[in-house]
């Protein structure tokens, strides 16, 4: 597909990688002419120094044979605009990053009657996948599918620990639960288990399962980590502002350290029940006296990669059970891992999931669409939610008797209000929500996962 993207910051730069590596045309926009360099050097793509809202600009870089035009400027008001300027051109498709809150309540009206094929507002996102890890507290994601129904878990198998030494088939029979070991990651290795896989201490393992059997897993499985009551947040920006909310919600008791005063009268007025604080969060006196070591989970939401990192590994060190550390950019996530910080979220890296789901969904046979698209362990592993619409070889057969590709595994099947976790009886019927996992990429179909 021939793809423009406009903006050439961080979330440009993740979103040219993640769509050059799917084997898409890129063209690239920014009235900065030193950042449209730096792209055409580093990457395959084309480069236009122009503003996407004068017209000839826009003409200059082909909009009229644009598959989807991604507006990803600071301005959410350039954006929108960019993406109706880019339909009426000729583009078939367009994506905005907004980020508002308050365009939030006119998404659809953008789509239905101004042609913005999609809103993504990254920080709302975050917050939800925030907001899932605190849920489970034992889980380092959570991903969901289905609006819920389904639920996807990261967790680490403990160094002699109940789970380690045990193969899959054992840990099935023991604890007569419904749940699928879909995937397991080994240091750089991921696998696609069966039932004679034998687990091991620093394991990552996937577990599908619904909301209930996943919380009775985790009391069963050991090292088991009771509900969590207070959180601390350093950082009141629109990450805090989505989160919050949910957390007060979900009954947490929930303490913010901001450092502008202005963003703290804002969130005391937004969130009344929360306790906001005016301070300097990096300030390690700041978070004592503010009770960091009786926090239960600390949540680093500053502006800054490093602070964050520095503060996570801190909290760490002083014993808070739950640390979330936002993260941007790319090369110091790798980084983080390696110093034991596991539970990282990036704004930027869900809006290139988004958008690859999105731009996935518009590639695909007429059998199947992309409901929702994760990457995981590294981005070696994917998830993804697919709706079976029309009728193919191996709809109503039982999954035993279907020959299935390499690297993929069905790890979930949701009928109506039936939420299935598949054994070789089950099978696939019309209108399913059938979630895949699979080490392969660039997959757009179910058509993909089944041998001819």
């Amino acid at each position: 597909m021939n793809i423009l993207i406009v903006g050439c910051g961080k979330a440009g730069v993740i979103l040219t990688k993640t769509l050059l590596e799917e084997g898409h045309t890129i063209t690239v926009m920014d009235t900065d002419p030193e950042l449209v360099t730096s792209m055409v050097d580093n990457y395959d793509v084309q480069g236009i120094c122009g503003d996407a809202l004068i017209l000839k600009d826009l003409q200059e870089a082909s909009v009229a044979h644009t598959n989807v035009i991604i507006a990803m400027t600071d301005s959410d008001e350039i954006n929108i605009m960019c993406c109706l300027m880019a339909r009426k051109s000729g583009a078939r498709h367009s994506i905005a990053r907004v980020r508002n809150p308050a365009y939030a309540e006119q998404i659809v009206f953008m789509r239905e009657e101004l042609g913005v094929s999609m809103m993504i507002n990254p920080e709302f996102h975050t917050a939800n996948e925030i907001a899932r890890m605190l849920r489970y507290p034992n889980a380092i994601h959570v991903e969901t599918f289905a609006k819920g129904r389904l639920e996807l878990a990261e967790m680490k198998v403990t160094p002699d620990g109940v789970l380690d030494g045990l193969p899959l088939s054992t840990i099935m029979q023991k604890h007569k639960l419904h749940f699928l070991v879909c995937a397991v990651q080994r240091e750089d290795e991921i696998v696609i288990p069966d039932g004679n896989f034998v687990l091991h201490g620093g394991d990552k393992i996937y577990i599908t399962a619904i909301h209930s059997e996943l919380a009775k897993f985790y009391k069963q499985a050991g090292d088991f980590k009771a509900k969590m009551k207070k959180v601390l947040i350093v950082g009141g920006g629109r990450i805090s502002f989505f989160l919050v909310g949910q957390l007060l919600e979900l009954g947490f008791s929930v303490k913010i350290i901001e450092q502008k005063r202005d963003r703290c009268e804002l969130l005391s007025e937004w969130f009344p029940k929360a306790e906001v604080i005016c301070a300097d969060g990096t300030d390690q006196e700041i978070l004592l006296e503010q009770g960091i070591e009786q926090a239960d989970a600390c949540i680093m939401l500053t502006g800054i990669d490093e602070e964050n990192i520095i503060l996570s590994i801190y909290a760490k060190k002083i014993g808070v059970e739950k640390v979330v550390t936002k993260i941007n950019r790319t090369s110091l996530r790798s980084i983080s891992d390696s110093v034991g910080l596991e539970n990282i979220v990036s704004p930027n890296n869900t809006t290139a999931e988004l958008t690859l789901q999105y731009v996935r969904a518009k590639q695909n046979s007429e059998n199947s669409n992309i409901i929702t698209l994760y990457r995981l362990a590294d981005e070696k592993l994917e998830a993804i939610e697919f709706i079976l619409r029309n009728d193919a070889p191996y709809v109503g057969k039982p999954l035993k008797e279907l020959r299935m590709n390499s690297g993929f595994l069905i790890a979930g099947i949701i009928r109506g209000t039936k939420r299935i976790i598949p054994s070789g009886n089950d099978c696939l019927k019309l209108n399913d929500s059938v979630v895949v996992v699979t080490t392969n990429q660039k997959v757009t179909s179910l058509d993909e996962i089944f041998a001819s």
